[in-house]
């Protein structure tokens, strides 16, 4: 299954854009910009598609309470016309998160 073709599957995540917190320690997040989803059984947890048009891209997984905010970023759209939602989170160092780079197992072509 191409990642295109998980983008299609899963739900669109709708989030709220917030504005900057006065008090907000940049030296305690670190921001992350992508696509967001819904998680298909957990719904404290969100992910995020890192390049969502590409066919090797990769997402995280992070759970809600580690995210300080959002910012709504400029939508993406590909040749064809399709246009994604684009967000930047900031997430709470120290957090456990996921980082998942899909890929399809196959046998090596030799020359």
């Amino acid at each position: 299954m191409s990642i295109i073709n998980f983008l299609e599957l899963k739900e669109k995540f709708e989030i709220q854009a917030y504005r900057k917190p006065d008090t907000l320690d940049k030296r305690n997040h670190i921001p992350f910009s992508g696509s967001p989803r819904k998680h298909p059984y957990e719904k404290f947890r969100v992910i995020l598609i890192a390049d969502p048009f590409t066919d090797n891209t990769f997402y995280y997984e992070f759970r809600v309470e580690d995210i300080a905010f959002a910012e709504e970023l400029p939508s993406i759209a590909n040749l064809e016309g399709e246009s994604v939602s684009m967000v930047r989170i900031w997430v709470k160092k120290q957090s456990i998160a996921i980082r998942c780079t899909p890929f399809i197992v196959d046998t090596i072509r030799r020359r």
